[in-house]
């Protein structure tokens, strides 16, 4: 039986749960690009009714990128109030961010690469944690916390 999204509306608004991936690779992050959406995000989606957020966060990566990364933590619970540019809909969301190691994927390890995932084209690209700040990138918390991560963080996820 498929499971379904924790996701639902209540008076016009929406509520998501979701979950995202954070693979950093010598000090760059992997974004995302969807063809409906102008800006760059992180790769992750929905958790599933049942579903643990550990269990969304590789389902997510697996249909996104054909790619099983070890989680190594969570790193931030975010919870967000924001108006999606794509359809006008008034989202309250709440988001695991989890730190993936990549090291043993078939993952590029730098620039661009597209995807087709189902009936969606998704492009990637690996973006310096300097440059988040002038993209066009959401979530906005992130281009700041980024920088607050300890070094040794990337250790675990630079490809040797």
């Amino acid at each position: 039986m498929d499971k379904t999204d924790i996701s639902f509306n209540v008076n016009g608004e929406k509520f998501n749960y979701r979950v995202c991936a954070v693979m950093i690779n010598d000090g760059r992050i992997l974004t995302m690009r969807d063809e409906h959406s102008p800006y760059r995000y992180l790769p992750g989606g929905r958790v599933k009714m049942g579903e643990t957020a550990e269990e969304a966060v590789i389902r997510e990566i697996r249909e996104e990128l054909f790619a099983t990364p070890e989680i190594v933590r969570p790193l931030w619970l975010n919870q967000a109030f924001f108006t999606e540019e794509t359809d006008n809909i008034r989202f309250h969301e709440l988001c695991v961010y989890f730190l993936m190691d990549i090291s043993r994927t078939e993952l590029p390890k730098s620039g661009g690469f597209t995807l087709n995932e189902k009936a969606h084209t998704n492009d990637f690209m690996w973006l310096e944690f300097e440059r988040l700040k002038d993209e066009y990138f959401y979530p906005e918390f992130l281009k700041e916390a980024i920088f607050e991560l300890p070094e040794n963080f990337t250790l675990r996820t630079e490809y040797e």
